[in-house]
């Protein structure tokens, strides 16, 4: 995820483009996705391959924790 900036931007323009990407950010838009588990899991034809997803599949909801756990201590 981007580093939020400490300084305010100098000028509105600026400003106005921080205030935007800070809301991108907080809700999730740019940065690390927060499940990593591939999108067409989550499709009718992944579900009836069965595929897992961390809601259907206990490990690999702990796989996912895990991993998303080890790339925030690396960070």
């Amino acid at each position: 995820m981007a580093e939020r900036k400490t300084a305010a931007p100098k000028d509105a323009a600026q400003q106005e483009v921080q205030q935007f990407v800070d809301a991108a950010e907080d809700k999730g838009y740019i940065g690390v996705p927060v499940d990593p588990t591939p999108k067409e899991n989550y499709t009718i034809a992944g579900v009836l391959a069965g595929k897992p997803t961390p809601e259907t599949d206990a490990g690999h909801a702990r796989e996912v924790r895990q991993k998303l756990d080890d790339d925030a201590r690396q960070r």
